[in-house]
């Protein structure tokens, strides 16, 4: 796992879009792993500021998100459906029917979370998969006391994950109460994982992510086994690490 400490979150996107254009530099027909929420937007407006530039061309590539709440419309805009589009799709000049999301109105949910994970599968696997983390250590909706094996299926949101969500509805109670997410077992199959963090409130996982052991308590501990895990987080998020000095040692802040 490598760490690395930036100064602020703006310079977190640069690093970590830095990373991204790295490992899919070369390949052919790339695939994304693509996660919502708030952690990776600077992210991905860096790698909208690059293909605008005309430095970094992704139209060619494939994405597959990572979750979708279940038994919300499509069109609904805090779907992921819609979240991706906005902010993945049409910023990176991606063909949207090149671009996959968990079907969470799907009559048989389990079913098309399975055929999801053949799907990642028929292409050859993830290249990259772009992260965040929950404030509980959640990694896509895998919440704490997911099986590290687990594959795309059907998951109940936690109070506390549905409570940080709820800034992105009307109420707390629009929130919905399951989703489809790919498990931690695909996630691990992605041939590198970004993963990006800002601001003290997700210090806590950070630091149990980092320096914890590796425990279903903290599913993102997980990447502690991934052989291409790259943590790019800004001092906010580093404030709980009891080894941040070390981390900047091996990897210079930035």
């Amino acid at each position: 796992m490598d760490v690395v400490i930036c100064r602020d979150a703006e310079r977190v996107g640069e690093v970590a879009a830095d990373r991204v254009a790295q490992y899919l530099a070369g390949i052919p027909t790339p695939v994304l792993g693509l996660a919502t929420g708030s952690s990776p937007l600077r992210l991905y407006a860096e790698l909208a500021r690059r293909v605008a530039a005309g430095t970094l061309d992704v139209s060619h590539g494939l994405g597959f998100a990572l979750d979708e709440y279940a038994g919300l419309d499509p069109a609904h805009p805090e779907s992921y459906r819609s979240v991706i589009t906005r902010t993945v799709v049409e910023p990176l000049r991606m063909d949207p029917a090149r671009v996959r999301v968990p079907d969470g109105t799907a009559p048989d949910l389990q079913a098309a979370a399975d055929a999801y994970d053949e799907a990642i599968a028929a292409v050859g696997g993830v290249d990259v998969q772009i992260l965040g983390i929950g404030s509980n250590g959640h990694l896509g909706f895998n919440e704490p006391f997911s099986s590290f094996s687990s594959r795309t299926r059907v998951k109940t949101l936690t109070p506390q994950t549905r409570a940080d969500n709820a800034r992105f509805f009307t109420s707390p109670d629009a929130v919905p109460t399951y989703c489809v997410t790919q498990g931690l077992g695909t996630i691990m199959e992605s041939r590198a994982a970004i993963l990006v963090a800002t601001g003290e409130r997700k210090a806590a996982a950070v630091a149990a992510m980092i320096e914890g052991p590796v425990a279903a308590v903290c599913p993102a501990s997980i990447l502690q086994f991934h052989p291409r895990a790259v943590i790019v987080i800004d001092e906010a998020a580093a404030s709980g690490l009891a080894h941040a000095d070390y981390f900047r040692g091996i990897t210079p802040s930035t």
